[in-house]
């Protein structure tokens, strides 16, 4: 979804929003040139209107748990023929709690009798009738807010923005994802985003303790990705605090991680393409001098339309911060994709970072990890002295690349991520 937002005040209209409100709306359209349509209508009434816009058959399905209590009102909007689009509204509006919507559908009026739909509000011509579209508008979001008191009179309403003990207004709780020491992790609807989110909650009120230590690397996780705007890089939506607890909004990937991709098996030059929007994201990082030091497939997620995107920075680490997080040789990561450096606590750069893209690009394509062990220090052990893994014949052709990203000494590896993409392009061009 995109969205768009005019920044002028409100100006003088007949709107029922009121002189200091506008309207919020998910504009969902078949076309282009209908949601630019429809859009034009509504900012011409409300020139602050907040419009996000949906592509009906490109963009990925909006999740089961998406609600749009955030949104006043959805239209949608389709020209013949006009199927998916009534069909998009009954499943919708079947959803509990659904924001109400306004089916647009650009044809000559139907002759058939239409049955009523609680939620649903109709438009049909061959033209867009900006009068009807607006009171329809009016009418649909009055609705909305009455539904929405009703819900914050019920004694359990506030459960909903309930995250384990901390209240985040503007956030219905979905489910737990999981969490650690540092962070309980949630699904969320964001009512601000106008779509799902995850939402990283810190699990500790800060104080002058040492907690202040994980306090730190938890907002330097914001501070690094919310400086960056790539593809293939986690999207923050927002860094808040309630209940004196911090928390981070950021983008959910409903297709999963890499791990449970890798299970089903993976065509050669899939994996390239995925070794080579990481190496594009560690190009990203690497170029502002950070170090992400915890790469493995679990950190690695994947959207709907195939793309894949580098989460969770909480051990990366600036190489220009003057605060250390962590004391000398400490060891953080996961032993099975550890750098031989990183495993023994020496000084690490981005070559440590190549190194543990080398062990998830050699299991994406064999299937298994290249180093194991009976524990955690037999698998450090194996990347500092063990022999270079041997790579099967039908992946003959990765093998030097493979062993270039796996050079137990760094000087002997790739040396950069910009230099691990030319190797990629040059193999690509090959195939």
């Amino acid at each position: 979804m995109a969205r768009a937002a005019a920044s002028r005040r409100f100006a003088s209209s007949s709107s029922d929003f009121g002189v200091n409100m506008s309207p919020r709306l998910l504009v969902m359209a078949t076309h282009p040139d209908l949601h630019a349509l429809a859009s034009k209508h509504i900012e011409i009434e409300w020139p602050d209107a907040t419009i996000v816009t949906y592509h009906i058959g490109e963009d990925p399905p909006l999740d089961k748990e998406f609600a749009a209590t955030g949104f006043d009102v959805i239209i949608i909007v389709s020209a013949a023929p006009t199927e998916a689009a009534e069909w998009l509204a009954a499943e919708l509006l079947a959803r509990p709690e659904f924001a109400p919507i306004l089916l647009i559908l650009v044809q000559d009026p139907s002759p058939r009798q239409n049955k009523p739909m609680p939620g649903l509000y109709r438009i049909e011509g061959r033209k867009i009738d900006r009068k009807a579209l607006i009171s329809c508008v009016e009418a649909a979001s009055r609705e909305h807010r009455r539904m929405l008191a009703v819900l914050r009179g019920r004694p359990n309403f506030d459960l909903r923005y309930r995250f384990g003990s901390v209240r985040i207004r503007g956030h219905r709780c979905v489910k737990k994802l999981g969490g650690g020491g540092m962070s309980l992790v949630y699904l969320a609807e964001s009512e601000r985003a106008g779509s799902m989110v995850v939402l990283k909650v810190f699990n500790q009120v800060p104080d002058v303790s040492d907690r202040m230590i994980s306090f730190d690397r938890f907002l330097q996780e914001y501070e690094i990705v919310a400086g960056l705007r790539h593809r293939n890089i986690v999207r923050i939506y927002d860094l808040g605090v309630a209940d004196d607890h911090a928390y981070i909004a950021m983008e959910y990937f409903p297709a999963g991680d890499l791990r449970n991709r890798m299970k089903t098996g993976m065509a050669p030059m899939v994996a390239l393409d995925y070794l080579k929007q990481i190496g594009s994201a560690l190009d990203a990082i690497h170029s502002v001098g950070v170090l992400h030091r915890d790469l493995k497939p679990a950190n690695i997620m994947l959207r709907i339309d195939g793309s894949v995107c580098l989460i969770d920075f909480g051990l990366a680490k600036s190489t220009e911060r003057e605060l250390e997080l962590t004391q000398a040789r400490e060891i953080f990561g996961t032993p099975y994709y550890m750098s031989p450096e990183q495993g023994h606590a020496e000084t690490i750069d981005a070559r440590s970072d190549l190194y543990s893209l080398g062990i998830i690009f050699y299991e994406m394509l064999v299937g298994t990890k290249p180093y194991k062990g009976a524990s955690a220090m037999e698998v450090i052990h194996k990347h500092k002295r063990a022999e270079l893994p041997a790579v099967p014949q039908q992946f003959v052709s990765f093998r030097p690349l493979i062993h270039k990203l796996l050079a137990k000494a760094p000087a002997d590896r790739i040396q950069s991520a910009r230099e691990l993409l030319d190797v990629i392009n040059k193999l690509e061009a090959a195939a």
